[in-house]
Parts: C-alpha cells; structure tokens; sequence
C-alpha cells in the first residue's frame, strides 16, 4: 500500500509529511480530517487544507449505479465482534444552498473559510445531541444517531440537531452579512435498518461501511427540503412524538425509491412543559401499584391545605413511573385551588445549571420563538408587573438570565456575575 508520505507527495504536498507523521495521522483517521484539524497540525494555507480534503473525498466509495451512498464510520466498539450486523439508524444529511454559486462567486480560499465554518456549525449541533459526524460528502454533511453509541430517543434528538444547525446557520449569517455572504442549508432525516460493520469481511481496514437504504432516503428528503428547513421521513415522525409542530407534506416521488414516500416539514419545538407531557399526547395508561404512594401524597397534601407546609422528595430508577404518579397528583387536586409552578430538566442542557428556570420563566412570560429582544421585554415586563410595583430594577436582571438583549431599554447592568 502507498504510505501517506507518498501520497501527500502525488499530490505536491511533501512538505506536511512530517506533520502527518509528529501528529500520528495515517489512514485509519484520514477520513476524519477537517480545515480545524488540518490548521491545527500545521497546514496553515486554505487552498493545501482543500487540496487534501478534496484528495479524501476523492478515496472514499460511492456507489453511483445503485445510488446507494456508502459512508464510512469507527469500527464496531466493542472489539472483536467482527462481521457485518444490523443496526436502527436516524440518519441526517445537511446540504448548502446553491454551493455551486457560491463557489464561482468567491476566492477559494474565501469559499474555504466559509466551509469550515459551516461545517463547524453542523458538527457543533450534532454532537451536541451525541450524534456522529460520518463523514462530509462535499458540502454536505452526513450524520448518524444510534451509531456507535445509541440512545432511546435517537430519532428525537437527530430533529433537535437538525433545528440546531438552522438556528446556528443564522447566527453565523449575522457575522457574514458585512461581507454580503447568507449561507443557506437543507435538512433531510430517516430512520430505518442499516448494515454496519466489515461488509467485505476480510476486515482489512480500521473502518466499516454502513450500508442500507436509510442514508439515501434522508439524502433525497433533503433535495425536496426548502431552505432553512428540516424535512422528515414517516418512521422518524413516529419516533419523534408530538415533540415538534409539524406541516405534512404528503407522499413524496422520490429519485431511486420504488414507491412514493410520506414525508413531514418540522416547523419548530413545541412549547410544552415536559416531556411527560408530550407522551400523554398519545395516551397514558392506568396507574397500576402505586395505590400506598399516592396515598402518602395525598395526606401530605391534605397537611399543607390545614396550613403545614410540605415537601415530598419522589426518588426511583426511570421508568418506574414518577412522572405518572405526579401526574395523577395533579389530576386528584385539578378541582381545588392551587398553583402548580414545573421545573423540568432535560438531557440536552446539562452544561446549563439554570435551565429548568429559564425555561419555566419563558412559559410564564409567553415567549414565542418568533419574538425580538423588545417584544420579549414587553412580555417580561408584563409577568413581573404581576410580583413588582416597579419592575424597573429586577427586568434587567431576569433579561441577562434569559439572554435578552435589554440594552435598548435598561443601562447595562455593572454587578459581578455573583452578586
């Protein structure tokens, strides 16, 4: 096999032979590379950093006739368990808007810059909901939830990620406008059975194909995508709950698949408390042995009525129910005076110690994803007018926690982030 010095020298590269060889870089990870990497190990100039990604692009398989697309990911994680084996798959693909304008448009070193950051978004986005970046097709992106590590809500957290990178794409807009550049992006998900692992089986290299129709159906729904928006297929749908507002988009003919396909638009998060809210949304069933607990919290209950304040700590390991049995608390008091306030933490926002605030804040305010910073201070205010005479002091406070700009309105606030 030709070592990586000849290759880089084939491709007039000599000169980061050395680089590759300090940096551990041989052809088990080649595939991993990106301008972030490239940059960090020494390729400083853009146009090398593009020569070599091209190169990559260019010894990874695609199976044009069938149009299947074959990406390439880490060996199976647990060693030794060789072969091929079928695994559930949510599948992302992100691809640019008009890129090929863009790219005649631009210097490549420019368009270069451009790519990177693009590709940063898309991978900060992703891994943030512990997806896998398998590879980058172009200026495309290609992204598994399930593999190597899998999680109950893969499909879920695939559409999260999807909503991230548009969300991300524009603030990165924000910082491009001055050069008059607005990147665009088109999302497509699936969710289906996959091969993955030594196809070949003669286990030759340090990586394994996936294979299977599910990265080409999330390929094709993202060519039917409109810009800045995230298209879904059937049993991602049924996967992901009522967690997101949808728009149905109907049967799709899609390019290569024998039969039309139904396919959804997500229009964005829904706003509800939790997430056992969601799943009540398709029904909850009986409360079944839990007849002495709740009978305990229905007489600590009665206590705080009489003008004992109480507090029940309910403790167990998930998926025993505790959601349920607060639940079916909530519905026993419906009838008598009460106010229910509901922090709810969820598992993509542990590096955000105060989010169940900030999130239950937002409710009470009437936040909508579509408000500017002056109509979420117009909402602030109103609901603090509710607990201040004069909310003049606190508004600015609660803004900096919301991360609302408040600078249109309050002086900016000079206390140190303890006090």
């Amino acid at each position: 096999m030709t070592s990586l010095g000849e290759w880089l020298e084939s491709l007039g590269l000599a000169q980061y032979a050395e680089a590759f060889r300090e940096h551990a870089i041989g052809w088990d990870v080649l595939s991993q590379l990106d301008h972030s990497l490239l940059k960090d190990i020494g390729v400083s100039a853009v146009g090398d950093r593009l020569r070599i990604l091209r190169a990559v692009e260019a010894l990874r398989p695609r199976d044009e006739k069938s149009e299947t697309l074959v990406s390439r990911v880490p060996s199976s994680p647990h060693p030794g368990s060789g072969g091929a084996e079928r695994r559930h798959l949510t599948v992302l693909f992100c691809d640019l808007v008009d890129s090929t304008e863009l790219a005649n448009s631009r210097d490549p070193e420019d368009l270069g810059e451009l790519v990177s950051a693009y590709q940063g978004v898309c991978k900060s986005a992703i891994e943030r909901y512990e997806g896998f970046v398998a590879r980058y097709v172009g200026d495309g992106v290609l992204a598994y939830f399930g593999y190597p590590q899998a999680h109950e809500e893969d499909a879920e957290r695939a559409v999260r990620a999807g909503l991230g990178i548009i969300d991300g794409i524009r603030k990165l807009n924000v910082r491009l406008a001055e050069g008059g550049v607005e990147l665009r992006v088109r999302i497509g998900i699936a969710t289906g059975s996959v091969v993955v692992g030594d196809i070949i089986g003669e286990r030759t290299s340090e990586e394994s194909a996936v294979l299977g129709r599910t990265p080409n159906v999330a390929s094709r729904l993202q060519g039917i995508a409109q810009p800045d928006t995230v298209v879904i297929a059937p049993e991602t749908r049924r996967l992901a709950l009522d967690y997101f507002e949808y728009r149905d988009l109907g049967e799709q003919v899609l390019k290569g698949l024998s039969a039309p396909i139904h396919a959804w638009q997500v229009l964005g998060e829904r706003a509800t408390e939790g997430r056992f809210e969601v799943r009540q949304m398709s029904g909850t069933t009986p409360l079944v042995g839990r007849t002495e607990e709740l009978a305990l919290i229905l007489r600590r209950w009665e206590q705080v009525k009489d003008g004992e304040g109480q507090i029940v700590l309910l403790s167990g390991e998930p998926g025993i129910g505790k959601s349920r049995l607060t639940q079916v608390l909530c519905e026993r008091v419906s009838g008598e005076p009460h106010t229910l306030v509901r922090y709810q933490c969820s598992p993509y926002h542990t590096h955000s110690a105060l989010y169940p605030v900030v999130e239950q804040i937002r409710r009470a305010a009437g936040f909508d994803e579509t408000d500017d910073a002056p109509s979420q201070l117009d909402k602030l205010e109103a609901s603090l007018r509710l607990a201040f005479d004069d909310v003049s002091e606190v508004a600015p406070l609660f803004a900096a926690l919301l991360s609302i700009d408040a600078g249109c309105r309050y002086p900016v606030s000079h206390l140190r982030p303890e006090a």
